[in-house]
């Protein structure tokens, strides 16, 4: 058993660096990734801005050290890049010394390459190399992809639950670590991108043209990113003696059960959520110094999340911001790469912008962050991640002393 789940390891890739401190540097110089669509093949290419990583499929290939005629996936890879950074950075050289798990989150699977072929599937005979790319359609597929090239056997699962997925999988190893299952666990998400997922947006009407602008009365929608984030658990045994980047203090899962793809308007869920988090922690609201907000920048999004952020902090809101407009919203990936965002917000004492913002939303008492917020202390750091089914997550890093 284990009272304290640290962090130790830290990886990831998104429109805005090819790993932790490629991603920091864009958001000090407040460079947003978002732009235009280059590798997936869609007639929307020109109609709506994403946040897509800058490598080809085959160039990850190279970055994950693997052989180019490895079929795998573009999620699988962006995964594994991520991880193996993590696991470097959390100083692990022989993954088989304490019981280590894996806890992957996606949304989208392998359908950034079954999508090509499911036609050829469906119609022609079942043979040729790109039979094998079918086989990467169940979100699990990843995982064990990921967890074969660390050398990763004792515990492997998959969490989907939309754009809470990553978070849950940070809770599930959190979870596991403290009842003495595991030991360390590396945890997080990936998802890339697919005209799967640019159709449904677009059927869903929640894409913005331009670039999104998180909690501005005058915002349209999202826009969609790539990518992937993992952090390394461990124990406090299996941390002793290490550089702990931050303490995973509280998390907490609800689900509204409102509606399939939108929030519940009061934000009930996102209170459940956050209100679950803070008692595991054993903080108060007045504790946190600064909220890293889902803040999608869609209409229903942004007020039910505020509503619920002006409710628990009985309208004290501290410093907040959303950072989707730096790396697109990454959907299963989210939450891993903005536990990483958070906790370098507690290690640099640093507060990164709320991109695009100009028009207050009068229905909430807050304003986010627009310029960058240097020196101020920041010990505790609430990460929002709320999915499509009413499905919300809500995580506190703390500092570790």
């Amino acid at each position: 058993m284990s009272s304290k789940v640290y962090i130790t390891g830290m990886g990831m890739i998104s429109a805005i660096g090819n790993n932790v401190a490629e991603s920091f540097h864009s958001l000090e110089t407040m460079q947003s990734g978002i732009g235009e669509l280059k590798y997936v093949r869609s007639r929307h290419k020109p109609l709506v801005p994403v946040g897509e990583v800058k490598k080809s499929t085959e160039e990850l290939m190279e970055m994950a050290g693997l052989n180019p005629d490895n079929l795998t996936t573009r999620t699988s890879l962006l995964g594994l890049i991520a991880a193996q950074e993590a696991v470097k950075s959390a100083g692990i050289k022989d993954i088989k010394e304490y019981r280590t798990g894996i806890i992957s989150a996606t949304s989208v699977g392998g359908m950034d390459m079954t999508e090509n072929h499911w036609l050829d599937y469906l119609n022609e005979e079942k043979s040729g190399p790109w039979l094998k790319y079918i086989e990467t359609h169940e979100c699990g597929d990843s995982t064990e992809f990921i967890a074969d090239n660390l050398g990763i056997k004792d515990f492997l699962s998959t969490i989907s639950t939309a754009c809470s997925s990553a978070a849950n999988a940070i809770m599930f190893g959190a979870r596991l670590i403290k009842h003495g299952k595991l030991d360390r666990v590396i945890v997080g998400g990936t998802d890339a991108m697919s005209r799967f997922t640019i159709n449904g947006f677009m059927t869903l009407m929640i894409l913005d043209s331009e670039n999104c602008k998180p909690f501005d009365s005058q915002r349209r929608g999202l826009n969609l990113g790539e990518g992937a984030g993992y952090i390394v658990l461990e124990s406090e045994k299996a941390a002793k003696g290490k550089v702990i980047h931050a303490e995973l203090s509280g998390y907490g899962n609800s689900n509204d059960a409102y509606h399939q793809t939108a929030s519940s308007p009061d934000g009930a869920g996102a209170f459940m959520a956050m209100e679950k988090a803070f008692k595991i922690s054993g903080l108060k609201p007045s504790d946190i110094d600064y909220i890293n907000a889902h803040g999608t920048g869609t209409e229903i999004n942004d007020l039910s999340e505020g509503t619920a952020i002006d409710r628990i902090f009985e309208k004290n809101v501290p410093s907040i911001s959303s950072t989707k407009a730096y790396t697109g919203h990454t959907l299963a990936a989210c939450a891993g790469i903005e536990a990483i965002f958070s906790i370098l917000a507690i290690k640099h004492n640093i507060v990164f912008p709320n991109l695009n913002y100009k028009h207050p939303m009068t229905a909430l008492s807050f304003k986010p962050t627009t310029t960058l917020e240097r020196g101020k202390k920041i010990d505790h750091v609430l990460s929002n991640s709320f999915g499509f089914g009413g499905n919300t997550s809500a995580l506190i890093f703390s500092r570790h002393h």
